[in-house]
């Protein structure tokens, strides 16, 4: 019998693939496909498309075995924690949590504004402000509709994903009756020179792997999973694939239809590809459900956000305010709406600079560092149950640690002067709160 303070495990495989398919298919195809075919100059970004793709694969193997290992809520903070804390304490897993406070809030915010840049559609005359605005109100009613229990937000992110699915579907439809392959393949002169295709494919990679953030999601939720050694790896690999797949039908039938010059300078590119294929009423459509589709990575990432600092508090490492459970419907409510009020700072910035800045801050602290916790807790914990094993092991760790290593060098000097800046801070901060408290590296008291 569980305790009053305890979650409830209530989440399916099904519902678990939903809720991960449904953050990483929100704004990111839809606002990154003009963002890619400008760095990349041409349709050879369906290599970005698909290096992309293939780092995500790579990492969920890695996210496969040490969710289903170490399943409970906090995903990234269990693992940093179970990897390094016996040589520097709670040091990695506070930076973790550290982060995320500023990296979730960049993520989450990117999909406000791509909504919002999509109601331009029926507003052309908004204003810059007044669109940062309807980025804040988007952020405000997700807060709302997670303000109930788990078996309602599962329900809910089903409806949403239903949305997402048929999105996707008129859209790939439509470029399939539609599809031009002069047009898909009208590569230009010197696309594929060695030293211009790969310095495009660092920034193609960084834009499109931000298309698949979220895959992980519900291995922050394993207290709230049934069968959390099973579901989680199932849900990871399965809406990886997915969602690549829908990806890259979707960008190719767009350049198939629409010239990449022409949709390389469109905000709202799912727009332009409805209404010349359609009409008005196809436009006004298709926009209704990308709307739809962006509100539901809004939604289904503040869900898995809200539950990493919640674990953290629980276990003394972080603010003991972020443990609190809304007494009635026991959800991290504290959690939930400091995330939410950082992503409404967060949404009056350009999309460009949010989506640089919150690869580089992610991913030192917690892709690459994910990767070295993984191999040290093989030779740490050789008897750890695994229910899911990386295969090929170590192969698909290291490839994807240089991937990652590529992104982060392609983001560009601000995002990683800001990554650097916030990890530097985030250790003095650490380092200033054990000093004060000495119950931690590396002024713990002895005993």
């Amino acid at each position: 019998m569980r305790e009053q303070g305890e979650l409830e495990r209530k989440i399916g495989t099904f519902q678990a693939i939903t809720i991960n398919m449904s953050q990483m298919m929100g704004a990111g195809p839809f606002i990154t496909i003009p963002l890619v075919l400008t760095v990349m100059g041409g349709p050879q970004a369906m290599f970005g498309w698909i290096a992309g793709a293939a780092l995500a694969l790579l990492d969920g193997q890695i996210w496969s075995e040490l969710g289903s290992s170490l399943p409970g809520e906090g995903g990234t903070y269990n693992y940093l924690k179970a990897a390094f804390h016996d040589r520097t304490g709670n040091l990695m897993p506070f930076l973790f949590i550290w982060s995320v406070l500023l990296a979730t809030p960049l993520t989450l915010s990117s999909g406000a504004i791509g909504l919002a840049n999509y109601a331009k559609f029926f507003f052309p005359g908004m204003t810059g402000l007044q669109t940062k605005l309807i980025a804040v109100a988007v952020t405000l009613l997700a807060v709302a509709l997670l303000y109930r229990q788990v078996t309602s937000v599962a329900k809910i992110s089903l409806v949403l994903w239903i949305g997402m699915i048929l999105t996707v579907v008129l859209i790939v439809a439509t470029g399939l009756l539609h599809f031009d392959p002069h047009l898909a393949f009208d590569f230009p002169k010197g696309a594929f020179t060695p030293n211009k295709f790969f310095l495009g494919l660092g920034a193609g990679m960084l834009l499109s792997i931000y298309d698949y953030l979220g895959y992980y999601t519900s291995a922050y939720m394993g207290d709230e999973l049934t069968q959390p050694g099973k579901t989680i790896p199932r849900s990871i690999t399965l809406s990886i694939l997915f969602v690549a797949l829908i990806d890259l039908l979707m960008n190719i039938g767009i350049i198939g239809y629409v010239p990449w010059q022409t949709a390389a300078k469109s905000s709202n590119v799912g727009s332009l590809f409805m209404t010349k294929a359609w009409g008005p009423w196809g436009g006004t459509i298709i926009t209704l459900l990308i709307i739809w589709t962006c509100f539901a990575s809004v939604y289904t990432g503040l869900l898995g956000a809200s539950r990493i600092p919640y674990n953290a508090a629980k276990d003394g490492v972080f603010f003991k305010q972020f443990a609190h459970l809304h007494p009635k419907m026991k959800f991290p409510n504290y959690s939930l709406l400091v995330i939410g009020a950082i992503m409404v700072v967060c949404c009056f910035f350009d999309l460009t600079t949010v989506i640089n800045a919150l690869m580089a801050v992610q991913i030192v602290v917690q892709f690459m560092m994910q990767i070295i916790a993984l191999s040290v807790l093989r030779k740490k914990r050789p008897t750890l149950q695994r229910p899911y094993k990386e295969w090929l092991y170590p192969v698909p760790s290291l490839i994807a640690f240089i991937g990652w290593g590529f992104v982060f060098f392609s983001s560009g000097k601000s995002a990683i002067s800001l990554a650097v800046v916030w990890t530097v801070v985030g250790i003095l901060v650490f380092l200033g709160r054990s000093f004060v408290v000495k119950n931690d590296w590396p002024f713990k008291k002895r005993a």
